[in-house]
């Protein structure tokens, strides 16, 4: 069964083999001379029509019919491939390991020409239930990023994921701080930890973020100064770049983290003569046993392994709540927020108020005191 329609609109047939109706038309001819022919399929009549006329549209508008049937799934290989610039290697594992378990799983099969805005909307909300409010937007931006690159190469005309705001997800798991209690106990565990002394201590005595730690060198501590300080300018971001320019500071060191230095090292060059021709040292002050950089997995289990010495529930704990800790002790004693952000390198202090609200005391006392000594309150009768 045939419809005869007008030159160049294609023509409309039906196939009993699929049960669909079948359109195809001609646009244009090959390098070589032959003729190119698009064929698109409709359920109804009516969606055939409106294939056909689609694809007459685009190829009206310069747009390369031939590459309709590209995949979801194939513009994300792409991306990961070509389109991820001078990002660490860290960020494209990540990437890739999101965009392979949450998006090309659901939507991987479907046509670039076809991803609608419900498309997106739909999958983001199921994601959503199950994910946390950061790791929907980083899905949602790695979509993002995959569409502009098809875009760019003509595989779409336009960017479905830029109509669609990402939905709230899952409460994250909350960042805390150890008590005073706690603290004494993982600083005696860490004691006992030859490779994760100078770590853990430095860490939760001077607030430095587990990156700048992973990056800083010998050449940045001084340890024969009066007093002896750390220069936390350096961290394992590209480039070697600080989060900010304020993250940049030289710190005194206490007197505990000072020692703990110097002991590893000695204990660091012993390992460095042990190791011999293998050694690869960059000058890091916390490294492997070769002398190569940590990686956050390396520390993670590391700290882990003193926390449950200290009788902590290990796997409840990470490093980075360690500098949480460092907020959460000077707030109890009284040091004011202002003190506390330049110690942790912070842009202002609305930031440390955001960020560790619940570490820093919620009562602040001091105004209370002087204004009742300025103006005593008398009992009524007194």
């Amino acid at each position: 069964m045939t419809e005869r329609r007008s030159r160049g609109e294609g023509g409309l047939s039906w196939s009993e083999s699929r049960q669909r109706w079948i359109g195809r038309v001609s646009v244009g001819f090959t390098a070589m001379g032959k003729r190119r022919v698009v064929t698109v399929s409709g359920r109804t009549k009516t969606e055939a029509k409106a294939k056909l006329r689609e694809v007459m549209r685009d190829h009206q508008d310069g747009f390369p019919t031939e590459r309709r049937h590209r995949t979801v799934a194939e513009a994300v290989e792409d991306w990961l491939a070509h389109g991820m610039g001078l990002q660490e290697p860290s960020t494209v594992v990540n990437r890739a390991i999101l965009a392979r378990t949450h998006l090309v799983p659901v939507l991987g099969r479907r046509r670039l020409v076809e991803l609608t805005v419900h498309d997106v909307d739909a999958w983001l909300a199921d994601r959503a239930t199950m994910l946390s409010t950061d790791t929907v937007q980083r899905l949602h931006g790695i979509l993002r990023a995959v569409l502009r690159r098809a875009q760019a190469h003509d595989h779409v005309k336009r960017n479905v994921a830029l109509l669609v705001d990402p939905p709230r997800g899952t409460a994250g798991r909350p960042s805390k701080a150890l008590t005073a209690d706690q603290a004494a106990r993982l600083l005696a565990a860490a004691e006992a930890d030859e490779a994760m002394r100078a770590y853990v201590v430095v860490s939760l005595l001077t607030g430095a973020r587990t990156e700048e730690l992973r990056a800083l060198t010998w050449t940045h501590v001084d340890l024969e100064g009066k007093p002896p300080t750390v220069a936390l300018w350096r961290s394992v971001r590209a480039g070697g770049e600080t989060k900010t320019r304020q993250s940049r500071r030289t710190l005194e060191l206490p007197a505990r983290a000072a020692e703990a230095l110097r002991v590893h090292r000695t204990s660091q060059r012993h390992v460095q003569l042990a190791a011999g021709g293998r050694w690869q040292g960059a000058g890091l002050v916390f490294c492997t046993s070769v002398g190569t950089a940590l990686d956050a997995a390396n520390v993670r289990r590391s700290f882990r392994r003193v926390a449950a010495a200290a009788g902590l529930d290990a796997q409840a704990w990470t490093p980075r709540e360690l500098r949480h800790s460092f907020v959460s002790l000077l707030s109890s004693t009284g040091m004011s927020i202002e003190d506390i952000s330049h110690l942790v390198g912070h842009a202002s202090s609305r930031v440390t108020e955001l960020v560790y609200r619940k570490e820093l005391r919620p009562v602040l006392t001091r105004g209370a005191s002087a204004m009742d000594a300025l103006f005593p309150h008398e009992k009524p009768g007194a």
